[in-house]
């Protein structure tokens, strides 16, 4: 990178959670109801203290005074017109639309019985192949303690509020799947009978739109899109059976997307509660030529050990992944703070136990970051896509220096030791003497310029530490897309090569 004068501190531009205008400053304070409000309530009471707003029971939920002056915790006798007003506050409470025009009614979540344990699933989060054991690894630091490795992704446990929080603060799974059913299947009748039997009334009904994925390995049966359609149609068989309707199909934008499994001698049931690829963080609308995606940009940073308080710089920039990523890492952002999840069209979302966890995850976040990001590319179109996607991201100009530069001009913003990493032009898109050309006059800057520093390449092409004149001291087999890749660390020395 070119010498430029001292940089303001790098900040992030999120906007915080809006407050609605003229609401006093404890208008966001949770509300307590039920029987933990009541035994607040008795308590202040019996101490001949005031409760507090906060500790008072919600008007929704009356408490009756007993002769001494308590809450007898019974509800009151009815009197004219409290069903009515009962269902008016329903409604304002926001019944969905279409049941109310259905007639029939909102369907709910089964309550938990009191000091019940929550129920926890066993859930699957694919990633891109190479990226196992660092998602494993991820999910461990996350408090996922069972996570284990499996076939492109990883399995775990959680409960429903720890599924939510997987998909929030994952940057290196594709999406967080619920297994809901298994079984040993020989056909696709047996199929059909293991989708009938499974609960799907429990998460969605036909107020939703519904799509199904299936994908096998080594199965017996022949055709997967007759696989596919036997189980929608269990699906559908079961809605339609329960509550006299079943969902319609929508493949673009469903509500709920299921998806089957399928291996030599059984059936697994996944219910999606992502929707769109997590890689999908919402900020990226230019991706330059040749693109990774969000998730393997961070699976290279985790996979190349960079520490998140170093100086980090990509030379071959492009649209900027690996360094927002890099920088949304370093800030500690959650990677699904400002996108929506399938899961929150499911019946019993609860909405407030969601909008906590994300409060708790914005209250973690930096005001700046503890080191420099920079990134160079030739084409001036790729840097200006770059500073566009920053931008969306949440980041202000000095979060990450771009440039218009070649990556054998580019140097060290300070005298830190840090990381390269980068995803630099390889295949058909240089021809065979400027492959020659540029690999040598690359090698003699890194030798130059960054003695002390780690660099990590991901490149298809095998031969690239010959042609740089590097021994590696890590090669990791990893996938960008179906394209078989490696992604090599070197350890640079300053005035020398190593061969």
């Amino acid at each position: 990178m070119s010498d430029t004068p001292e940089r303001k501190k790098p900040t992030l531009s999120l906007p915080s959670r809006p407050r609605q205008s003229g609401a006093p400053q404890d208008a966001d304070r949770r509300v307590r109801s039920g029987p933990r409000a009541h035994r607040v309530a008795r308590a202040a009471l019996e101490s001949g203290k005031q409760p507090t707003a906060a500790d008072a029971p919600r008007d929704d939920v009356p408490v009756r005074q007993s002769r001494e002056g308590r809450p007898s915790g019974k509800p009151p006798a009815s009197v004219p017109g409290d069903n009515r007003d009962r269902r008016r506050r329903d409604d304002e409470r926001g019944a969905r639309p279409r049941e109310r025009q259905a007639g029939r009614p909102a369907p709910t979540a089964e309550p938990r019985p009191r000091g019940a344990q929550a129920e926890t699933f066993a859930m699957f989060a694919p990633c891109p192949q190479g990226l196992e054991q660092a998602l494993v690894d991820e999910l461990h630091g996350l408090g996922y303690d069972d996570a284990y490795a499996g076939r492109a992704g990883a399995h775990f446990t959680a409960d429903w509020n720890g599924m939510m929080r997987a998909n929030l603060e994952s940057r290196l799974a594709t999406r967080v799947l619920v297994r809901v059913a298994h079984g040993a299947v020989r056909d696709e009748g047996e199929l059909l009978e293991l989708a009938r039997a499974t609960p799907w009334e429990r998460w969605f009904g036909a107020e939703q739109t519904l799509r199904v994925d299936t994908s096998a390995v080594r199965s017996p049966m022949k055709s997967l899109q007759f696989c596919n359609l036997r189980v929608k149609d269990g699906i559908c068989d079961r809605l339609r059976e329960l509550e006299g309707e079943r969902p319609s199909i929508d493949t673009v934008r469903p509500d709920a997307r299921v998806h089957a499994f399928l291996d030599e001698t059984s059936a697994t049931l996944y219910l999606d509660t992502s929707g769109e690829s997590l890689f999908k963080r919402g900020w990226r609308l230019d991706k330059g030529e040749a693109p990774l995606r969000e998730n393997l940009a961070a699976g290279l940073l985790a996979l190349s050990g960079w520490p998140a308080d170093v100086p980090l710089i990509d030379p071959f920039c492009g649209s900027g992944t690996i360094l927002i990523e890099a920088a949304l890492k370093g800030l500690r952002v959650p990677p699904g703070i400002s996108r929506p999840f399938a899961f929150e069209r499911l019946r019993g979302h609860q909405d407030r136990r969601w909008r906590d966890l994300k409060d708790d995850a914005r209250a973690r976040i930096l005001p700046e970051l503890p080191m420099q990001l920079a990134g160079a590319d030739i084409d001036p179109r790729a840097i200006d896509a770059a500073r566009e996607n920053a931008h969306r991201a949440g980041l202000t100009e000095d979060a990450v220096y771009f440039e218009v530069a070649d990556a054998r001009d580019t140097c060290p913003l300070d005298e830190r030791a840090g990381w390269l990493i980068t995803n630099p032009p390889y295949g058909e898109r240089l021809d065979l003497e400027e492959d020659r050309q540029l690999w040598s006059e690359w090698a003699s800057t890194l030798k130059r310029e960054f003695g002390g520093w780690q660099l990590h390449v991901i490149t298809s092409d095998l031969e690239l530490p010959r042609k740089l004149r590097l021994d590696p001291f890590r090669r990791t087999p990893v996938y960008n897309g179906a394209l078989a890749c490696r992604l090599f660390g070197f350890q640079l020395v300053k005035g020398s090569f190593r061969r």
